[in-house]
């Protein structure tokens, strides 16, 4: 069980407002600087470093309304593009040639409406340097069209015969930026007469809002496939003029260039109209991703795996909650919930309110004391030379060590008494209110519509200490009847907790445990396949990581990158592997997660697992 360290729990003090506040933006002001911290082992003066180079570019992005967008929409929908079927088999080389020529006349369309949104926008702009810059765009624009010309000519397809009808998701697109070019926001609704110069260039700058999303997506999308193109089995990439084209620094520049281009523009724009910029790129990348999933494939895609998997075989999907569902250790939300209790029945019978301070105190030397014999047991678990290879055995036997580290610290909490009194009804609360990982809460939303079509189990393992607060957060996602909770539980007496913890699961061999348990319950019930997926972000995540078909790795603990690393596991992110599979596919072969092979997927946020395992 992950304890908390003290700087953490003094951080998130005072967490009564929590319990009373119905802002949850005064709990995210609160909470914001803890999300991805590891409650143990960390080191406050690098923390507060990090913490300040984040703050510097927090205030830089902020300044600047196109980085602050992209950034909005960087980790849900640029992921639910990069992960669509169209690019996966575009970055392996495997797209059908029917398929990326469908696309090509579909992105002429797209193209068209650029350029002719392009003119609108300089007819609208004010100032002679904008108009340039403006028209300069719309030239990259005519001389990409060229480019795809140039292509169907090959295939031999007359462009100025062609006759393919636009698909609706190009139509949708299209229609959009150009009804903004007009003017014409909220579903056709437009601003009336245009009598100012200054709304004609409010009129540009939100045609360009409405346009930036689509040239940072095509700069992103190229850097992350070009990788594919220095790949000793890609020489000879069929896309290869396509993802250089979109990874070059030309590209890149014409992106920067309109980015800086909308920076500009909205300068003199209030914060109401910065608001209907920031709606109008938001809708454009979904449009966008749209379209590239409107791009059907004729064979079979390795995404989403939802999808790909025989309709009849099991999906077992497992998650781990704190730190990887949650933005903050449940320990420290349950250690300050029992503070606030010794506080309120101190004051109760009439005592000077001292226990505030004596409570407080007691759980930072808990604190510091585990977070000291942690480091020491993780240091005594890594092994003195270099393993050759991934080395299983010797990992599990350094994890039972910290097993039995674990179960010492969880009884000396259990021996002070601090977990004492606390009201079943303030840990309700407090799951309640518990703020989530971007992209967490949706997730699991999408997942149990997706049970009402497949075989599919939900289960999360915990080392929490009391299941009721994991029970009252997936309540309030409106997910608890779908899952299976295996964690820890409070003893009551009543509604008030006794002090005692009903240990269910303590250590990363607990949870292996039962994470078995539960695959053999299913191979014992079930004669059709069945596929495990595992999401975890630590140590005690490890070893279920390991043995799960797919381990997906979330955030960047780098305790479980370095004692994975010391016992030769390999960390690889998850695109290139889905690209890989999807090569493996193309020739016709089985794309295998394989079990204990020492593999485990890494991602930058829940938005890309979303991606990976159920689509758009």
């Amino acid at each position: 069980m992950r304890l908390f360290s003290p700087s953490l729990l003094n951080r998130i003090a005072p967490f009564s407002s929590l319990l009373i506040s119905k802002q949850r933006q005064t709990l995210r002001s609160k909470t914001f600087l803890l999300r991805s911290n590891r409650v143990f082992g960390s080191d406050s003066s690098i923390r507060s470093e990090s913490e300040k180079r984040a703050n510097v570019m927090a205030v830089v992005e902020e300044a600047s309304p196109s980085r602050r967008f992209w950034n909005e929409v960087k980790r849900k929908e640029a992921n639910f593009a990069l992960l669509s079927p169209f690019v996966v088999a575009l970055a392996s080389g495997g797209l059908e040639t029917d398929v990326f020529k469908i696309y090509v006349q579909q992105d002429v369309y797209f193209l068209k409406a650029f350029a002719r949104a392009y003119e609108m926008a300089e007819e609208c702009a004010d100032d002679d340097d904008d108009k340039t810059t403006i028209s300069t765009l719309k030239n990259a624009v005519l001389d990409e069209l060229k480019m795809h010309n140039s292509v169907l000519l090959g295939w031999g397809v007359d462009p100025a015969k062609e006759t393919t009808v636009a698909n609706p998701a190009t139509t949708r697109y299209c229609d959009f930026l150009i009804a903004t070019a007009s003017g014409k926001l909220d579903s056709g609704k437009g601003p009336g007469k245009i009598a100012t110069p200054f709304e004609m260039t409010k009129i540009a700058a939100y045609t360009v809002g409405a346009m930036t999303p689509c040239m940072r997506l095509y700069a992103h999308l190229g850097k992350e496939l070009e990788i594919f193109l220095n790949q000793e089995e890609n020489a000879s990439h069929p896309y290869k003029k396509w993802i250089e084209t979109y990874s070059a620094k030309s590209f890149e520049d014409s992106a920067r260039q309109i980015e800086e281009l909308l920076d500009k523009l909205s300068i003199s724009l209030t914060g109401e109209e910065l608001d209907v910029i920031g709606k109008l790129y938001q809708q454009a990348m979904k449009l966008e991703v749209d379209f590239f999933h409107a791009q059907r494939r004729i064979h079979s895609s390795v995404v989403p795996l939802a999808q790909y998997l025989n309709p009849k075989s099991k999906l077992i999907l497992f998650s781990d909650f704190d730190l990887t569902c949650t933005t903050v250790d449940s320990s420290a939300i349950l250690a300050e919930i029992a503070i606030l209790t010794a506080q309120k029945a101190d004051l109760a019978d009439g005592g000077p309110g001292k226990s505030l301070g004596d409570a407080r105190a007691s759980w930072n030397d808990l604190s510091t004391l585990y977070t000291e014999e942690y480091e020491q047991c993780i240091e005594t678990l890594l092994p003195s030379e270099e393993v050759s290879g991934f080395q299983y055995d010797k990992l599990y036997k350094g994890l039972k060590l910290l097993s039995e580290f674990e179960r010492r610290a969880n009884a000396r909490v259990i021996d002070s008494g601090l977990l004492r009194g606390i009201n079943v009804e303030d840990i309700k609360k407090a799951g309640e209110r518990l703020i989530l990982q971007d992209g967490c809460r949706s997730f699991f939303q999408n997942l149990v519509n997706l049970k009402q079509k497949r075989d599919l189990d939900i289960h999360v393992l915990s080392y929490c200490w009391c299941a009721d607060l994991i029970r009252s957060v997936f309540s309030s996602v409106g997910c608890l009847d779908h899952l299976s909770i295996h964690s820890n539980e409070f003893s009551y007496e009543g509604s008030l907790s006794t002090g005692e913890i009903l240990r269910n699961m303590e250590s990363p061999v607990d949870k292996l445990e039962k994470f078995k348990s539960l695959i053999s319950t299913v191979c014992s019930t079930t004669k059709n396949d069945h596929m495990s997926v595992y999401i975890g972000d630590s140590v005690g995540d490890l070893l279920c990581l390991l043995h799960a078909d797919i381990g997906i790795v979330v955030g960047s603990s780098a305790s479980l990158r370095k004692i994975g690393e010391k016992f030769g596991v390999s960390f690889v992110p998850l695109f290139p592997a889905v690209v890989n599979k999807q090569r493996q596919l193309d020739k016709d072969e089985v794309p295998v997660w394989r079990e204990s092979s020492g593999v485990l997927y890494t991602v930058s946020s829940w938005f890309e697992i979303h991606a990976f395992l159920l689509g758009q």
